[in-house]
């Protein structure tokens, strides 16, 4: 059972017709903070989720400095000093950036608190339906209740409950098993959190799994919290389709038991399914969104909690300024809302993410070893905004040189030969997106 924060007190809305500045659909971190913030700039705003106070399921990490530059060094339970990357069994990249993982009862509660305090009403439901009129939309919730708004914003991840596409949804998917766990004993640094593990001579013995895996390889992320409790994850970076999890997990457990690792006992295990790149929503459109739903997941990475929350501040002062300020309704104002969160240079960063993820997507296990052996020998301020999408164009193409020219030639007749088509496809949408 998925624990709950039982000792907060929420102002749940009972009533038939509730009527708000903003509606925020969904409880994640993205939606919490929009709604946390949209509040405090005092404009009315109802959550809506069927449960507010659920403790979010996946566990997060993040580049601590991520964190540090949002004042939420509070939310993190664990630090490391810094990461590590293991290429093959004789190369590894000792990463000097300080990783941490989300404390999520700590950031959840932090979120809710202020959201409390700044007059937020919940109300514990599913919306169906949303219609919407001139400068008002009305959202229909499963038990029947009417709440009308003047912004409707989307954060309900990757369902994309409300947020329209009008492209073919073809993305790439990361797939991952996770354990929390109690062990008698791992060979792990507990000042050093894993970020890839690529060895492979844990499936020495089983032919068909190794070759399976140098195919469409996966690699171990670790969170070594002491010498026996350690978080264990198993990850499919990008693939298309998806791994099977339960090819993932039989990765996994044939790599603990080459690894000696013997599992006690298990606190938490999760199973993640994170869509990767495919096309942005229908911009603009009249629900505006944040998170998973408006496409904002790292198409090279997966990565997302920092990026969102980063993000959080831009919608929160376009809806306060947009709906308060300037008067603003209805399309006009939603158009706005997108407008500063897919600014043109924004949507090139994810055109140049998107032909990483293609060029990924085509690479087997040797490629991928030889792709981040060269990734990870780069600057860290290219491979740190890399991961952190702090790069845009045109830095991003002296990323892209950059790594060319740290590849081995090998890696270099790879990239020409699998990255040409996306290259072409890149240059046409980023010209189809100025023009």
């Amino acid at each position: 059972m998925l624990p709950f924060l039982s000792d907060l007190s929420l102002s749940l809305s009972n009533s038939k017709g509730l009527v708000v500045d903003l509606a925020v659909v969904g409880g994640g971190p993205a939606g919490l903070a929009v709604a946390q913030q949209v509040s405090e700039a005092g404009l009315s705003v109802c959550a809506i989720d069927p449960s507010p106070k659920l403790i979010w399921p996946n566990n997060y990490g993040v580049w601590v400095d991520e964190f540090e530059a949002m004042d939420l060094l509070d939310c993190l339970d664990t630090t490391w000093s810094g990461a590590v990357v293991f290429i093959d069994d004789q190369s590894k990249k000792d990463l000097d950036r300080p990783y941490g993982r989300v404390n999520r009862k700590q950031l959840k509660s932090k979120m809710l608190q202020k959201c409390i305090s700044n007059g937020v009403k919940f109300h514990q439901a599913k919306v169906i339906k949303v219609i919407h009129e001139e400068s008002k939309s009305l959202l229909i919730c499963n038990d029947g209740v009417t709440v009308q708004a003047a912004v409707v914003l989307d954060a309900t991840g990757f369902s994309r409950c409300l947020v329209q596409y009008d492209k073919p949804y073809n993305p790439g998917y990361q797939v991952a098993y996770g354990i929390l766990a109690e062990v008698e004993e791992h060979p792990f640094d507990v000042d050093k959190m894993v970020f890839m593990d690529w060895r492979d001579s844990h499936l020495n013995n089983n032919v068909e799994l190794k070759e399976r895996n140098s195919r469409i390889p996966t690699f171990l992320y670790a969170m070594p919290f002491s010498s026996d409790r350690i978080f264990l994850e198993e990850t499919s970076l990008v693939a298309r389709p998806g791994v099977p999890m339960e090819d993932i997990q039989e990765r996994m457990e044939a790599r603990l038991r080459h690894l000696g690792i013997k599992v006690k006992s298990i606190e938490e295990d999760e199973r993640c399914v994170i869509p990767m790149g495919g096309p942005l929503p229908v911009l603009p459109q009249r629900v505006a969104g944040i998170g998973g739903t408006a496409g904002m997941v790292h198409p090279s990475t997966g990565y997302m909690v920092a990026r969102t929350l980063a993000a959080a501040p831009i919608v929160a002062n376009s809806i306060v300024q947009y709906l308060g300020s300037d008067g603003l309704s209805g399309n006009d104002l939603s158009a706005e809302i997108w407008k500063d969160l897919w600014p043109i240079q924004r949507r090139r960063q994810r055109e140049f993410f998107c032909f990483g993820m293609d060029i990924l997507l085509k690479l087997d296990l040797p490629g991928t070893r030889r792709f981040f052996n060269a990734f990870f020998d780069l600057e860290p301020h290219y491979w740190h905004g890399f991961l952190s999408s702090r790069l845009f164009l045109p830095e991003l193409l002296v990323f892209g040189l950059s790594l060319f020219s740290h590849a081995s030639n090998m890696s270099r007749v790879e990239i020409m030969a699998k990255g040409t088509v996306p290259l072409v496809n890149m240059i046409k949408n980023l010209v189809k997106d100025s023009s």
